[in-house]
């Protein structure tokens, strides 16, 4: 196996600072043969939670609403972004709370992931979160409006399969949950 050598970061400009929504760099990088690569873009995003809850009954909780990055109605496992400092579990229980109302009696971390492995973005920590029971009303506070559904778990896996789900994200949290339940390490 060949001796793969990082990039060097020769310097780093921010030319576009949305925070706590995004920061884009152009950044000079060196390669290892020595060649210099100016310009080449680096995207940060924070970090956010996608929760995939499963009710007792089998069911996969999903939330339905308008997303901006599709442009349109969209289906999607709960999810949001984690405050600075906060705990990513900790972050995934309030989200779960806030978009459908529940809460887990148990939680499975299934990692973290950057989405784009050539300009970054923040990380999206996954987790399964089994026994939901609703404890409360939902209260995303989100800017878009949003409906609670509750498939069960056979008819995720088909749009799932389908190729129904739009969001890289959603298909990432959906795929590793459905393969532990599947493998029944839920």
């Amino acid at each position: 196996m060949t001796d793969l050598k990082p990039w060097k970061t020769l310097n780093s400009t921010v030319v576009l600072d949305r925070r706590p929504w995004m920061r884009v760099f152009s950044e000079d990088v060196q390669l290892p043969d020595g060649r210099v690569v100016q310009g080449y873009l680096r995207l940060e995003t924070p970090d956010y939670a996608v929760i995939v809850p499963v009710d007792r009954e089998n069911r996969v909780g999903l939330i339905r609403s308008y997303k901006r990055g599709v442009d349109a109605v969209d289906v999607q496992p709960p999810a949001g972004l984690i405050e600075p400092g906060e705990d990513p579990l900790l972050a995934a229980q309030r989200e779960l709370l806030e978009e459908t109302g529940c809460r887990a009696e148990h939680w499975l971390p299934l990692g973290a992931y950057i989405l784009g492995g050539n300009f970054c973005g923040g990380h999206a920590h996954i987790f399964l979160a089994t026994g939901c029971l609703q404890v409360a009303e939902p209260d995303s506070g989100d800017l878009e409006e949003q409906e609670v559904l509750w498939w069960p778990v056979e008819r995720v896996r088909q749009r799932w399969r389908r190729g129904d789900f739009r969001q890289l994200g959603s298909v990432a949290a959906l795929g590793l949950a459905l393969a532990h339940l599947e493998d029944g390490h839920a």
